[in-house]
């Protein structure tokens, strides 16, 4: 008997298990979302544990509870981005049938940061505990993902693909940072960006 009613009870168990992760996965998404619309509209300054608590109606011992503090949640923010910078670039990467995959990846890159400025900031310019290229596990998977799909455009052409793929990010990001704070004329734009493609586009092996 005491069998069959613990066979009974651990769906109903595992059905609470369930619904409870949901909950905490649907809070998590709420409270970073509210931080990027807050960003977006008035500077990560303006993205506080208490503003967040205000904006969402929830105490802020939840948000230190997802979190563990103010920077857990940028944080988290900043992972998001890249996760979504690493499929903005996957997809101009592969709709490419003719042409060049280099090109299309670097108008996307450029596209994604003018397009979301403040996840861009918090992305590459806040002061995060983030660890970067660590082969060893510390970096994220989302940071890796983005980042592979820069390197596999170098790959097989080139005897240091991670070195030329790192210098092709740094110039991607630098004409992003100074276009962003108006440094580089726009009119220009399209002139940069084909001349940096023709540096980065090596004949294949």
């Amino acid at each position: 008997m005491l069998y069959f009613l613990s066979m009974a009870t651990t769906p109903a168990a595992n059905r609470i298990a369930e619904r409870k992760l949901r909950d905490r996965q649907a809070r998590r998404a709420q409270i970073i979302g509210a931080a990027r619309r807050i960003a977006e509209l008035e500077g990560w300054s303006n993205v506080t544990v208490r503003r967040l608590a205000d904006e969402i109606s929830y105490s802020q011992p939840v948000l230190y509870a997802h979190f563990g503090s103010r920077e857990g949640i940028l944080t988290a923010v900043a992972i998001e981005g890249f996760q979504e910078l690493g499929l903005a670039l996957e997809k101009a990467r592969k709709r490419v049938k003719r042409g060049n995959t280099v090109e299309s990846v670097a108008a996307a890159y450029l596209k994604f940061a003018a397009s979301s400025p403040a996840l861009y900031e918090v992305m590459f310019s806040l002061n995060l505990s983030v660890t970067f290229g660590d082969p060893g596990g510390a970096t994220p998977p989302e940071l890796h993902f983005a980042f592979s799909q820069v390197l596999v455009l170098f790959q097989g052409q080139n005897s240091k693909p991670e070195v030329i793929s790192e210098l092709f990010w740094a110039s991607l990001h630098g004409i992003a940072e100074l276009s962003r704070t108006k440094r580089f004329p726009p009119s220009r734009q399209k002139e940069r960006v084909r001349t940096l493609v023709g540096l980065f586009s090596f004949p294949k092996r």
